[in-house]
C-alpha cells in the first residue's frame, strides 16, 4: 500500500484514482460494503481517502477516547482488504474550515484529482457537515469526478461504530467481531514495563491503549500477531486490559502473554485480537493467589483457542 499524507506532493501517477471516502474507524462491515462497491467502480487500484486525526478528535479533544483503532491498525486492515492507495489527509483548521463545495473542488478534484468516489448513504462533509451525498453528486458532475452512494448495511443501526463500542464496553468481543467482520484488535509498539509479569513466570508485552475506546477491563483469550522483528508470526495467548489494581497502577494498558513464547519483543509491533472475555480485573490477597488465577486463565484460554 502507498500512503499519501500530504496531497501537495502527489505525482500525476498518484492522481486519477477511484476511492472510497470516510473515517473507516474499525473498518466494520458497513465500511467493507463501501470498499467493495468502490472496487467494482475502480478502473485502477482501489484507494481510500480518510483523515488523521479523526475529525471528532479535532473538534472535541477533551472528550473520552472513542476510536476503535489507531491509524496504524487502520492501515493494516485496509491493506488486508486490497486497498492500494491511502490518502490520509491531515485534518487541520484549514481543512475543517472548507465549505462542502470547496472540499469537493479544491481537495477531491484539485489536489487529489480523483476520477470516482464512493461514500456511504450517511456521508456528510464540509464545514458544519453541510455537504450531503446529493450535493456531492452534483459537485462531481461539475468538477469532473463520478460519485457512487452505497446504502447502509441492515437498517442503518445494525452495524455501527457506536454498537461495536457498546459490545466492547460490555465485554462481548464476539458480538463486536460479528459487526466488524474481523476480530477487534489493539495494535502498537511494545513498551518497556516494570517486568513484574516476568518475575511471576508470565512475561507480557505491554501496549498502550491511549486514545482508544477501552474494552471492558479484565482478562481475555487473545490471538497475537507479531508484526515485526525476528519473532514475526501468529501466537495464542491471554491478555489483561485495565489498570492493574494488584499493583496500584492507574494508567490503562494492554498486557499480552504469548503462550510458549521465548524471546524479546521490545520495540516490535504487535496486533492483539480479543477473542473471548474471561473475567474482570481483581485485586488478590497475595502474589501466590494471583499466579494461581493466571494459571487458571491460561488453561481456560488455551481450551477456547484450541482448534
Amino acid at each position: 500500500m502507498r500512503i499519501h499524507r500530504d496531497p501537495i506532493y502527489l505525482t500525476d501517477a498518484d492522481k486519477g484514482a477511484t476511492v472510497a471516502i470516510g473515517n473507516f474507524d474499525g473498518v466494520h462491515l458497513g465500511h467493507q460494503a463501501v470498499l467493495r462497491i468502490a472496487q467494482e467502480a475502480a478502473a485502477a487500484p482501489l484507494g481510500v481517502v480518510t483523515f488523521e486525526p479523526h475529525p471528532r478528535e479535532y473538534f472535541a479533544p477533551d472528550a473520552p477516547p472513542f476510536r476503535l483503532m489507531n491509524a496504524e491498525a487502520r492501515v493494516h486492515r485496509l491493506e488486508a482488504l486490497g486497498v492500494a492507495h491511502l490518502y490520509e489527509l491531515p485534518f487541520t483548521a484549514r481543512l475543517a474550515g472548507l465549505t462542502a463545495e470547496e472540499f469537493a473542488r479544491d481537495v477531491l478534484a484539485g489536489q487529489l484529482g480523483l476520477a470516482h468516489v464512493t461514500v456511504g448513504a450517511d456521508f456528510c462533509f464540509g464545514k458544519g457537515r453541510q455537504g450531503t451525498t446529493d450535493m456531492l453528486t452534483d459537485f462531481g458532475r461539475g468538477f469532473g469526478f463520478g460519485v457512487t452512494v452505497t446504502p447502509l448495511v441492515g437498517d442503518g443501526s445494525a452495524v455501527s461504530s457506536t454498537r461495536i463500542r457498546e459490545a466492547l464496553t460490555e465485554g462481548r468481543p464476539e458480538e463486536a467481531a460479528r459487526m466488524l467482520g474481523h476480530l477487534h484488535r489493539i495494535e502498537g509498539a511494545v513498551l518497556r514495563g516494570d517486568q513484574r509479569g516476568r518475575e511471576l513466570g508470565y512475561p507480557t508485552a505491554n501496549l498502550s491503549i491511549e486514545g482508544l475506546h477501552p474494552p471492558k477491563f479484565g482478562v481475555y483469550a487473545v490471538r497475537v500477531r507479531v508484526l515485526s522483528g525476528d519473532h514475526a508470526g501468529e501466537y495464542d495467548g491471554v491478555a489483561s486490559i485495565g489498570v492493574r489494581p494488584m499493583f496500584g497502577e492507574n494508567r490503562p494498558n494492554c498486557e499480552a502473554h504469548l503462550f510458549d513464547f521465548r524471546g524479546d519483543l521490545y520495540g516490535t509491533h504487535l496486533s492483539v485480537a480479543l477473542v473471548t472475555y474471561l473475567r474482570p480485573e481483581e485485586r488478590f490477597d497475595s502474589l501466590d493467589a494471583l499466579v494461581a488465577q493466571m494459571d487458571a486463565d491460561s488453561a481456560q484460554a488455551r481450551e477456547i483457542l484450541s482448534p
